[in-house]
């Protein structure tokens, strides 16, 4: 084969390769386009049905948005149109007077004589306009309460959105927060303290429009000046001078910080109760205030390591009836406000929860008292009140020995009297009188020491209820030996001893009868009637056959004492022992509407177990007292010593009024000569022929 042949063939076989390489390249090319193609139409389809999803959903969504939406429209469009119109005519009608907390309320007695004149101690005087206000005091609240304050419009959307994205992620338990400066002010000063969605609503409104109209320097000096310290102290001013004894501008960073922590929670953070509380409060404004640029590191670290040295708080009032007229007020704001009062008890956990909510709800209306300018009037009556006064210190003026602290004498005594045509309290008597001694009247005995009542408890938890339950006066009964029906497996009912009547068995308080019959009763039969009449201390640990004995955890007061006495003068019906007859507002609008009466035994149980009380008086424990040689009133009573002599107790009534007489040491300790007929009775007797004098002698209703 020549060279030429062979060459030919070599390029036609190259050419061959050529077009075979060019023809797989070109499948190739078009097998990647094919699927490049096939992987867009995959993704195409997807997002396709994707949008068809979302395109339908939102639609769907749109629609019942607007469905929700007019429903809601047409279900609370009046409602929500009523929010605006009053959010405007709150706001419109506003003025900056509407923000000095200087409204006096007063309380008088039933003379018309003034008790009390009741100040926030935020007077013109306190008053702080913006530029006298510490500008750590503004920072320091911008940065714990509205960091966004500034620039928010009264409310904070960011803030709100959180707060729901919190309820819902914890299931609802958590709900606090997202309150600007400026939701607060319009709670403090327009609306009611609720907690409802309605108030929220009504609370955003008007703190948009409260922005609208003022300046945030005129909110930030109205909050300020408007902000609750506790005990009733309101604004920066007075809390100031209260706590630390200067001014405002006089105060540290420490102290303005420490101050601040207060409004938060007023009581919670309370300086005299709870001073720790409110200083890692303050500890964490100041760290807030460092992280926001308000402080340096070294301003930051010499606030936290100050002292704060609480001013000591001193009595509010020199005389008894005041601090009792001042709590009736207080407890009726409560009511008024929706608080619920308990007199019964799952555990002692429920108990303590309940004391915790209540101590929170009394010292928040007890500051509005003090804000408000509202006009009391009482049923206590000033020359009673000495008169009582007079009583208990005379009887006691033999005991001079008084506490090395507080110089306070250390025998002490409570006497309360109730008007049995009323049920109110005209006197309230709440330890011995000590002149030029203000911290004497510091603690109220009458209505706020709890003692064991010893037998003066019989009449109320087992005799009453006893002569309801087909025992009388004739009923013969046994004096079993309590110690023995005390041990462990002992059968009470098997139990006997010295025969008597039911008569006799109260006159000579005998304690195995008291016991013995109420075991036959339960204790729970007796306790409810002294839970029915507002005994609030009663505790699932009282509900043993000791109650019968006054054997209680935390015991009774001389008001729920003489208010369950003047229940059997009654004929069984019970009537709240409050102190308030009128309570009106700023603008005189009648607040106080008086509780219908409540009946707790039956008439006739009351009138017999009143007769059977007179015998204590003539032929029992208080026959020495004397009181038929004084006067031919009729009288009943009943006389109550506690262990060891620690508490004397004399409870006892007229016709016209009851008094209840405590006598013992705050902290309880034996005295000798102490029981219920020696010092409790004599001052019972002095009290109720001071009341009585000139009175038509008179029996009870239902004597024969």
């Amino acid at each position: 084969m020549s060279k030429k042949n062979t060459k030919h063939k070599k390029q036609k076989r190259q050419s061959m390769m050529s077009r075979v390489k060019k023809s797989h390249s070109q499948q190739n090319e078009e097998s990647s386009s094919y699927n490049f193609q096939l992987v867009g139409a995959f993704f195409c389809d997807f997002f396709y049905y994707i949008w068809q999803v979302l395109k339908w959903t939102i639609l769907v969504g749109l629609i019942s948005t607007a469905v929700v939406s007019l429903v809601l429209f047409l279900r609370f469009g009046d409602t929500y149109k009523s929010y605006v119109k009053e959010a405007d005519e709150v706001v419109e009608s506003s003025q900056a007077e509407d923000f000095r907390m200087d409204e006096i309320t007063y309380i008088y007695a039933q003379d018309g004589e003034q008790l009390a004149s009741l100040s926030s101690g935020n007077g013109r005087s306190s008053y702080l306009k913006y530029k006298d206000i510490p500008k750590d005091a503004v920072n320091a609240f911008i940065a714990i309460e509205d960091r966004s304050f500034w620039n928010n419009i009264g409310i904070d959307v960011k803030g709100i959105l959180r707060v729901i994205k919190d309820a819902i992620t914890s299931g609802g338990d958590s709900l606090a927060g997202a309150s600007t400066i400026t939701q607060q002010l319009s709670r403090t000063i327009y609306l009611t303290r609720d907690v409802s969605i309605k108030r929220k609503i009504k609370e955003m409104m008007i703190a948009i429009r409260l922005t609208k109209k003022y300046t945030k320097e005129e909110i930030m000096e109205f909050y300020i000046n408007t902000a609750c310290f506790s005990n009733g102290i309101y604004g920066l001013e007075a809390a100031a001078k209260a706590f630390f004894g200067q001014s405002a501008q006089e105060l540290t960073l420490s102290q303005t910080a420490y101050l601040c922590a207060i409004p938060n929670r007023p009581e919670y953070f309370n300086p005299y109760k709870y001073p720790k509380r409110a200083l890692a409060r303050r500890d964490k404004i100041l760290e807030d205030m460092y992280e926001e640029g308000y402080l340096t590191m070294s301003a930051y670290e010499g606030a936290l390591q100050e002292t704060i040295q609480i001013k000591e708080a001193t009595a509010e009032f020199y005389n008894y009836e005041t601090t009792y007229a001042v709590a009736c007020a207080v407890e009726y704001l409560m009511q008024l406000h929706g608080f619920e009062f308990r007199y019964e008890f799952s555990d002692e956990e429920d108990y303590q929860a309940y004391q915790e909510s209540y101590e929170s709800a009394y010292n928040l209306e007890k500051t509005n008292l003090y804000a408000n300018g509202y006009r009391i009037t009482t049923s206590l009556q000033t020359d009673t009140q000495r008169a009582l006064q007079q009583a208990l210190d005379n009887n006691l003026a033999f005991a001079t020995q008084t506490d090395p602290q507080t110089n306070i004498f250390e025998l002490q005594g409570a006497v309360t009297a109730i008007d049995n045509a009323t049920g109110k309290v005209i006197a309230a008597v709440g330890g011995r009188s000590q002149e030029n001694l203000v911290n004497v009247y510091s603690l109220n005995r009458a209505y706020q020491s709890y003692r064991q009542p010893g037998s003066a408890i019989k009449p109320l938890v087992v005799y009453t209820p006893a002569l309801m339950s087909g025992y009388t006066p004739d009923s013969t009964v046994y004096d079993i030996d309590v110690e023995a029906a005390q041990q462990p497996g002992v059968k009470v009912s098997d139990l006997s001893g010295p025969s008597m009547t039911l008569r006799s068995a109260v006159e000579q308080s005998k304690n195995g009868v008291a016991y013995s019959v109420f075991n036959d009763l339960g204790p729970a039969y007796g306790l409810e009637c002294v839970k029915n009449m507002k005994f609030d201390k009663i505790v699932p640990s009282d509900y043993t056959l000791s109650a019968a004995l006054g054997g209680l955890t935390y015991g009774v007061t001389t008001v729920q004492m003489a208010s369950g006495y003047s229940t059997l003068v009654n004929g069984g019906e019970y009537r709240n022992p409050s102190c308030i007859v009128s309570f009106k507002d700023s603008d005189g609008k009648e607040l106080y509407q008086e509780e219908e009466a409540e009946t707790v035994y039956g008439q006739e149980a009351s009138y017999t177990m009143l007769d059977i009380l007179k015998g204590v008086l003539t032929n029992g424990t208080a026959k020495s007292m004397g009181w038929a040689e004084e006067s031919n009133l009729a009288a009943a009573g009943k006389t109550g010593t506690t262990n060891d002599s620690k508490d004397g107790w004399f409870c006892g009534v007229t016709p016209y009024y009851s008094v209840a007489v405590w006598i013992g040491y705050d902290t309880p300790r034996t005295l000798e000569s102490l029981y219920g007929g020696s010092y409790p009775a004599s001052v019972w007797k002095d009290a109720m022929l001071y009341l009585t004098k000139g009175m038509a002698e008179i029996d009870f209703a239902g004597s024969n």
